[in-house]
């Protein structure tokens, strides 16, 4: 998950959060990269001060109040929340991973076995949310998040009491998100029951095994009409056929007609154990299959950096130097760099020499100076031939190393100086 820097008007803290970076953002509010007093990492949700109002601060307080309620692995634990604060806020355990839409998105579907995995993980955390008598209303792949740890839902924002009558909309008002919105849902049909749930969970099962929704048209207005339509079937096409059935029952017009959660996930199970796979290999292999392999490039010095967590917000990017670039022989290895605290050309950058000191043409230090039969290479172009002057005294917190060594800390600085964006 990529991180932008905090905008000069953006808080630096929020309750006993520190704020670090900006994760995303969206119509009602923006999200933070936090960290507590205790270091714990958190995604610190902030309503925009532009849409604070009197409403806005009671949806948020019942979502503080629904996340309080909720509990489980594969839920994102509730940290802190403050609805009565000038800027109401709302922490969350951070979940370092691409969402599900970004992850189809960038590398593909899913294969069927993977999505099978993924819907049984998801079938059996909707319904631990519904044995606490919720719905989450607005399961989408956005609101799932593909961490090291495996998936996790997220935005209880619209969840409600199945058996509640307090309501924050009004009368036949729709709330949620209509590519993954069941019929009953969109028609606007009061009470909801656990059925519009499964409904989503099969349209987002759908995009992850073949790329695209149930219903898809140019207009929100449009997607709703296809569908409240018993008519219009939903779109199957590249479902993988051990899938079709069980898609075609959760993505069923009547709510009656849609399997439990219990169905979903023993069926979830048919489908790995019918490719000779058990669950928890199953599992363990979309983990796998969807840590998202973070690739450091070298940002233009213009250009605003992000940084990868767990990297503090003031690092910058991971910068790739090349042997040219260092001017050492063709056969030494690319050198990345690490990142550091220090500034570079300190004794931190420095101490970056010793693992060069087994490459070719390097000749490892002995105690008490240079070794007799040290080698040098030939100087690089523009490199100033040594003098008879004395040699400044090393700084005594500084490693000996021989010559060859400390001409390769010398490029190493230089060439990450000249790319360091400060």
């Amino acid at each position: 998950m990529q991180i932008t820097p905090l905008n000069p008007e953006d808080p630096l803290s929020l309750g006993d959060f520190e704020l670090l970076g900006r994760i995303g953002q969206g119509g009602m509010g923006q999200v933070f990269l936090g960290e507590s007093l205790g270091g714990e990492p958190a995604a610190v949700k902030v309503i925009k001060p532009s849409v604070v109002d009197s409403q806005s601060r009671q949806r948020f307080a019942q979502e503080i109040e629904v996340l309080k309620t909720i509990w489980g692995p594969r839920i994102a634990a509730f940290l802190g929340a403050d609805s009565e604060a000038e800027q109401p806020w709302l922490a969350t355990e951070y979940v370092d991973g691409p969402d599900l839409a970004r992850h189809v998105k960038t590398r593909g579907p899913l294969p069927s076995v993977l999505t099978a995995a993924l819907g049984a993980i998801l079938a059996e955390a909707l319904s631990g949310v519904h044995t606490q008598g919720l719905l989450h209303r607005d399961l989408k792949p956005a609101n799932v998040l593909l961490g090291p740890n495996g998936p996790k839902i997220i935005d209880f924002g619209l969840a409600a009491f199945t058996e509640s009558s307090l309501s924050l909309t009004a009368p036949h008002q729709v709330v949620g998100t209509p590519i993954c919105m069941a019929p009953e849902q969109a028609a606007g049909v009061k009470p909801l029951t656990a059925a519009v749930d499964v409904y989503a969970l099969g349209a987002l099962m759908l995009f992850a095994v073949a790329g695209h929704y149930p219903h898809q048209a140019a207009t929100p207005y449009m997607v709703f009409h296809l569908v409240t339509d018993p008519g219009t079937a939903p779109d199957l096409s590249g479902v993988p056929d051990d899938l079709a059935p069980l898609l075609t029952g959760m993505l069923a017009h009547g709510a009656e007609n849609r399997p439990s959660l219990t169905e979903v996930v023993q069926q979830c199970r048919s489908v790995i154990e019918a490719q000779g796979m058990k669950i928890a290999q199953a599992r363990r292999r979309l983990t796998a299959h969807t840590v998202e392999r973070r690739q450091h490039r070298t940002a233009p010095a213009d250009s605003v950096p992000t940084v990868a967590w767990p990297a503090p917000a003031n690092d910058t990017a991971v910068m790739e130097i090349s042997p040219a670039q260092l001017e050492t022989p063709a056969d030494v290895p690319t050198v990345s760099p690490p990142l550091a605290e220090t500034a570079p050309g300190s004794s931190a950058a420095a101490s970056s020499a010793p693992a060069h000191a087994d490459a070719p043409g390097v000749t490892p230090a002995e105690p008490g100076g240079d070794p007799a039969g040290a080698r040098h290479d030939r100087p690089g172009p523009g490199h100033r031939p040594p003098t008879d002057r004395p040699r400044a005294p090393e700084p005594t917190h500084t490693l000996r190393h021989s010559v060859q060594a400390r001409r390769t800390a010398q490029r190493l600085r230089t060439a990450y100086a000249a790319k360091a964006p400060f």
